[in-house]
């Protein structure tokens, strides 16, 4: 998740409402920390609702300023000073979203509920605000006598497009008709994530007998232990539907019908006709932003999204789409025949199912390659993987990471760096979060709990990477699978991106990018991970501290080239389901299962692999901000294929297309995404080693 609010409200000419004291509030005002990081020690989660508030009645106060200023409009009088206001509103968005995703409780889930709408409303009320958008629009039509240019200009650029696309040019009906819209959707949105959270920590299989563990490592055989324990079991193993729980019981235990009962306790999820069920608000949230679209100009909400991307247009995401999905779905098919053939060698006499997979590729992979996963665990202890990650941003733009202790945190589990510049000078700060727990959110993602910005004085980011990863226990640290340790190396290249901004205006910053280029910095990383040289560095044993053998990098690199098919094709079929929800030019009441089906049988979905993201707990598009922008992690991967050829043909390390790849991310959003690419390698980017790292071409001779 990538969070990011720019400014809220509009003017507002009522008296203000009689506030309690804020003084004694830790979010409100400048931060007396270490860096000015947020105070979490001091935040008590009933300080959130009431730093809300206050925090939109002073904008809505800065921003009556703004419009009642009788000097004419200019760009510092209008651009940025709307630029700059809501401070204390954006501190308290980023701190309290960062912490309600990662560490929630009862009474955060409640300040989410009650001030999603708020929230909605204040956002709503500037972007719609006649005599604000006056303003704007007055600047913005006389800029080719400012003289603006770079930064200034792509300012001026997006915050008029931003208010034309939020409904400034509409009529009071339909702006009402806006907004009602809007604030219904983030009600939906927020309680899409409850629904989600509530289905996944409800579930249990709890497993009595040892076999039916196979050959699942100790350490996890320790958390699932562990975990029964907690859920009130005396003896026995429980498995959740959190990823470090399901997917190693997928993968290692022999008994069928416990792992269709976890696989299909995963797909149901948010579909199980109960109050958790996520179909309604679905179908609500579909038809609503087809709404909205139309009453913007746009012809669906996908064709809204796309406009203000890379991509364009829906068409050039289907096109692009379309050149991958057959010889993914053609590997996906020779992958399943293998898989069932290695299942009947393995005496099964039954239909091949989904929650066969992931058991029969780890079979294969052992006959195949003579490779089992579990040899690569104890190489990956997360905090070795952690200080890779660190030792590689060294080797590449000489920055360090010293450890801070006694810093403010939201969690005990969390660590804290300083980051510094080569030459010694601060960088920035990184929250490192580590764990699955009850109280966060599934998956991994970044945050930047302060943007940088250099308006009146130079801010440096303060930016979070948060995970799932298995918990330590008493006899073992956390060690983490091969798709564990590249997706740190994955939220670690978000939270450099965040890190190298060096731009003027916190709204252009960092990730503040394109959809379709966000996640570009984030997957190039996880090409270094797997390298022989940069395994070298961090890859060692944690019990005896052996660097991982050749033979075992060989036999890794090998395996995990199989099954590409597989994850190929379950993403897409979440992309193409994506584009399908948000591609409707009609309202109507949707059967999202059927919706879901037709969509999957048009696609030729083989019926072993279900979408990464049925639509029940597709959360990255309804309640994250992936909605008609899924795709972009694949689009993302051509250009991160491309970026990283382009280092092996100079040496993975070098320093001088590292630094022009540093002054890339150092300009956040400050140009287009393609601009900026262009920029950096002197061309467009090239499809061609995607489709050779993905194995659908052979390498050229």
């Amino acid at each position: 998740m990538l969070l990011t609010v720019f400014f809220a409200a509009a003017c507002n000419t009522e008296p203000p409402k009689q506030q309690e004291d804020m003084s004694k509030n830790p979010l409100i005002g400048e931060w007396d920390t270490p860096f000015a990081v947020p105070p979490f020690d001091k935040i008590k989660n009933s300080d959130y609702l009431p730093a809300f508030r206050y925090a939109m009645q002073e904008h809505n106060r800065e921003i009556e300023e703004i419009v009642s200023n009788p000097a004419e409009p200019d760009f510092e009088n209008t651009i940025v000073a709307l630029e700059v206001s809501g401070s204390d509103l954006k501190r308290v968005s980023n701190v309290f979203y960062a912490v309600e995703a990662a560490n929630t409780n009862d009474e955060l889930k409640a300040t989410a509920k009650t001030v999603a709408p708020e929230l909605s409303d204040h956002y709503d009320k500037i972007l719609l605000n006649a005599n604000l958008f006056a303003r704007v629009k007055a600047v913005h039509d006389k800029a080719g006598e400012l003289n603006l240019a770079g930064e200034d200009k792509m300012l001026l650029d997006e915050t008029y497009k931003r208010f034309v696309r939020a409904g400034a040019n509409l009529n009071e009906e339909d702006k009402k008709r806006l907004m009602e819209i809007n604030s219904r959707l983030a009600v939906l949105s927020q309680k899409f994530g409850e629904n989600l959270l509530d289905e996944t920590n409800d579930f249990e299989l709890y497993v009595t007998d040892r076999k039916d563990l196979g050959n699942l490592p100790a350490s996890l055989v320790a958390v699932a232990e562990k975990e029964a324990k907690a859920r009130g079991h005396e003896s026995g193993w429980s498995f959740t539907l959190q990823r470090p729980s399901i997917n190693p019981f997928l993968q290692n235990s022999p008994n069928r019908e416990l792992r269709e009962i976890i696989f299909r306790g995963y797909m149901m999820r948010g579909d199980n006709d109960n109050e958790h069920d996520n179909k309604a608000i679905v179908d609500e949230m579909v038809n609503l932003r087809l709404e909205r679209a139309n009453l913007l100009g746009y012809r669906t909400h996908a064709d809204y999204v796309l406009d203000d991307s890379m991509a364009k247009n829906t068409e050039a995401v289907y096109k692009f789409l379309g050149e991958l999905w057959t010889p993914a779905l053609k590997m996906s098919e020779e992958e399943r025949k293998a898989l069932a053939q290695a299942m009947k060698e393995d005496g099964v006499d039954d239909v091949f199912r989904g929650s066969d997979w992931r058991y029969y590729v780890e079979k294969v992979r052992a006959s195949r390659y003579n490779f089992n996963e579990e040899e690569t665990r104890p190489y990956f202890e997360f905090t070795n993987v952690m200080n890779g990650a660190f030792m590689l941003a060294n080797k590449l733009f000489g920055i360090s990471f010293k450890e801070l202790d006694d810093m403010p945190k939201w969690h005990p589990d969390q660590k804290v760096f300083e980051v510094l510049n080569e030459d010694g000078s601060h960088l920035g700060i990184i929250y490192m979060d580590f764990f699955a727990r009850e109280s966060k959110q599934g998956g991994a993602w970044m945050n930047e709990l302060t943007m940088q910005s250099n308006v009146n004085g130079f801010v440096a980011p303060v930016v979070t990477n948060n995970f799932n990863f298995p918990p330590s226990t008493a006899d073992s640290p956390s060690l983490l699978s091969f798709t564990e340790a590249q997706t740190l190396f994955h939220e670690f290249g978000h939270g450099l991106h965040g890190l190298f901004s060096n731009v003027k205006y916190a709204s252009l910053s960092g990730t503040n990018v394109p959809r379709d280029f966000v996640e570009f910095p984030s997957q190039v990383m996880e090409n270094w991970m797997s390298e022989p040289e940069v395994l070298k560095l961090y890859a060692k044993h944690y019990q005896t501290g052996e660097v991982i053998p050749d033979e075992i990098i060989r036999k890794m690199n090998e395996a995990n080239k199989f099954n590409q098919g597989f994850i190929t094709v379950e993403y897409m079929a979440a992309a193409y389901l994506d584009m399908a929800w948000h591609n409707v030019d009609i309202k109507e009441n949707w059967d999202v299962r059927q919706f879901e089906k037709s969509e999957m049988d048009r696609l030729g979905l083989i019926p072993e692999i279900i979408p990464r993201y049925r639509s029940t707990y597709f959360a990255h598009i309804f309640s994250g901000g992936y909605s008609a922008g899924y795709y972009s992690y694949l689009w993302s991967e051509v250009l991160d294929a491309d970026t990283f050829a382009e280092f092996k043909k100079v040496g993975i390390f070098n320093r001088e297309l590292a630094s022009r790849y540093r002054k890339m991310l150092s300009m956040g959003g400050s140009k287009p995404g393609m601009e900026l690419y262009v920029d950096f390698l002197g061309r467009e980017p090239e499809t061609e080693a995607l489709m050779v790292k993905k194995g659908f071409v052979d390498v050229a001779p």
